[in-house]
């Protein structure tokens, strides 16, 4: 039997609280954890690249401030969550360190995946950690985060992440192995759906609500997790998590429910830069710049002639030929004065006026659109 996470070269996997922290005594289930960690680590051996979406903060946090109550005021909860991130992010970096993996902790917010700068700040802090083999865990920063601006639960939270870095799918780890016709728990007839093609309010009006006190999510959030990455071009799992080496058991078939993508990432990316985001600005390019761009090269500061408006780095810009006509669409690297700065300066150049470590395309090839002379996406 192929394994359903055999196609996927990368994969965001949000692990829930109630997996993470024993419900009664609101300790680490350690045991559990190593055996996780045991199949990340074959994961990754074999080529896969893992990013984590973990709970479990303020749940650790409580028992280690003494907080009994089950629902805490906010105050309490961002308390909980500022001493709980530290327990988290080193029983993560423990358990995977015995593996020789090197762990990284970011903390997010909604607005950095939200807000296109703050976006391309994280996808590239991401990348860069997964370039150098390390696994990311993100959390949302709840100590932090107010009950108006937050995400409310993880699920939601890691598809976002999930199309964010363009993972190639989503693992949702969860206490039933899959999607039913009714909560399973209330109704012994439902029955198990393991393919799902399309989201359909059918679908949606399947899922309950969350069964743990330790969880904000349920299986209505899953759905709605679902929504976000197969429209988004990115698969979804929700599979069982509760017993030991969960990953493991996926990879040998476990039951689960699979989330086709409603389309290619590519055709997702290149629609939402075409058909969502308004153009700040203008790159006019010579015409071997051009003739590199439809062989798939990003735009560099050397080919480009003439910048026109003002933007900031993140912004949707147009570039166009010697002639005028828009030829590609995309996200820049640059804000509008450090583009005009460059322009037209070969690498070294650059690297002296903007410093080291700034990025040296102006538009990177992973995030522009190609247009035709008709104004069709290529």
């Amino acid at each position: 039997m192929t394994s359903p996470l055999a196609p996927y070269r990368r994969l965001t996997i949000k692990i829930g609280s109630a997996l993470l922290v024993d419900s009664g005594s609101g300790k680490l289930r350690s045991s559990w954890l190593a055996d996780l960690s045991e199949d990340i680590a074959a994961l990754k051996s074999a080529g896969t690249e893992i990013v984590i979406v973990s709970s479990g903060a303020i749940a650790l946090g409580r028992r280690l401030l003494k907080l009994d109550a089950i629902a805490l005021p906010l105050e309490q909860s961002q308390a909980a969550a500022s001493a709980g991130q530290i327990a988290l992010s080193q029983a993560w970096a423990e358990a995977l360190g015995r593996h020789n993996i090197v762990t990284g902790q970011i903390l997010i917010t909604p607005n950095i995946t939200e807000e296109r700068r703050y976006y391309l700040n994280a996808r590239t802090t991401i990348a860069t950690l997964l370039g150098l083999g390390a696994v990311p865990i993100i959390n949302e920063n709840d100590s932090v985060a107010t009950a108006e601006i937050r995400y409310g639960d993880n699920d939601r939270l890691s598809a976002r992440v999930a199309t964010m870095i363009e993972a190639d799918c989503l693992v949702l780890l969860s206490d039933v192995d899959g999607l039913y016709t009714a909560p399973p728990a209330k109704d012994p007839t439902a029955t198990h759906l393991p393919v799902i093609t399309s989201i359909t309010p059918a679908i949606e009006a399947m899922a309950g609500g969350a069964a743990s006190h330790l969880s904000r999510g349920g299986m209505t959030t899953k759905v709605e997790a679902g929504k976000i990455a197969t429209q988004a071009g990115t698969a979804m799992i929700i599979a069982k998590g509760t017993e030991a080496h969960p990953l493991r058991a996926l990879t040998d078939g476990a039951r689960h429910t699979l989330f086709h993508p409603a389309q290619s990432r590519a055709q997702a990316r290149k629609r939402w830069i075409m058909g969502t985001l308004a153009v700040a600005g203008t790159l006019q390019v010579d015409a071997g710049a051009a003739r590199a761009l439809l062989t798939g090269k990003s735009l560099l500061p050397i080919g480009v002639t003439k910048v026109k408006g003002a933007f900031d780095r993140g912004d949707a810009i147009a570039i166009t030929d010697p002639d005028g006509h828009e030829i590609a669409r995309g996200l820049v690297g640059l804000d509008s004065d450090e583009a005009r700065l460059v322009m037209g300066k070969r690498g070294p150049t650059v690297v002296e006026l903007l410093g080291v470590g700034n990025r040296s395309e102006l538009v990177h090839r992973d995030n522009m659109v190609m247009v035709s002379k008709s104004g069709e996406v290529l």
